[in-house]
């Protein structure tokens, strides 16, 4: 199996995003499109330890046509969202803290303008303003799915959604797109959160700051 294997690629990533504390406690997930095939982590597994023949395979639909053991994830019909709105080739789900702290101090909107990590975010530069949608928490992970769908027709330069109190959606045209995108959107709720302690509104731009600290 090859490293550009979908399934291998999931695992992998999985991994390296239990490490960062994005998918502890079976928590979120990845998908990936390649084709017309859509490569899906497990619900309820340790994201950790997932191996290639514990992922579902599903077609364009939404039909699934590879079931291992297990439960399909909760997150299918929002990582759906992304491909078939957006045309994403992966998008990954996060528990983040940092995700979900962001959300406690935005309103509908999570914004930052002036910070670096900004520019990693496709479409973005360093003096741009970056908008996040924020949607509210459900009980169950699908009934997110109509909220989803309208904040991402809503914010066409967004690639992520938070969900309060909960996490965030990532996508990207890739794999490796929706890695930086989360890692360089994860960078930012964090800065946010951590300016908003020291009293600095992060979607403020610093001339106009220091302006009003005259």
């Amino acid at each position: 199996m090859s490293k550009t294997d979908p399934r291998q690629l999931i695992c992998e990533l999985c991994r390296q995003f239990y490490t960062q504390g994005w998918v502890s406690g079976t928590g979120g997930g990845i998908s990936i499109k390649e084709g017309d095939r859509v490569y899906m982590a497990p619900s309820g597994v340790q994201k950790e330890r997932l191996q290639p023949e514990d992922l579902f395979v599903l077609d364009g639909s939404g039909k699934v046509l590879e079931a291992p053991a297990g439960n399909l994830s909760a997150c299918a019909p929002l990582f759906f969202n992304a491909f078939d709105i957006r045309g994403a080739g992966a998008v990954m789900h996060s528990h983040s803290i940092n995700a979900l702290m962001a959300t406690l101090i935005s309103g509908d909107e999570f914004r930052v303008t002036h910070l670096e990590m900004m520019k990693g975010i496709a479409g973005h530069g360093y003096h741009d303003e970056l908008v996040v949608p924020i949607i509210e928490n459900t009980a169950h992970e699908h009934d997110l799915a109509d909220s989803m769908g309208e904040a991402i027709r809503a914010y066409p330069k967004a690639f992520a959604v938070l969900v309060r109190r909960h996490g965030v959606y990532v996508w990207g045209k890739d794999w490796a797109e929706a890695k930086r995108h989360a890692e360089c959107y994860d960078y930012l709720f964090e800065a946010a959160v951590k300016m908003r302690q020291l009293g600095v509104d992060a979607s403020v731009p610093p001339v106009e700051r220091a302006e009003a600290a005259q």
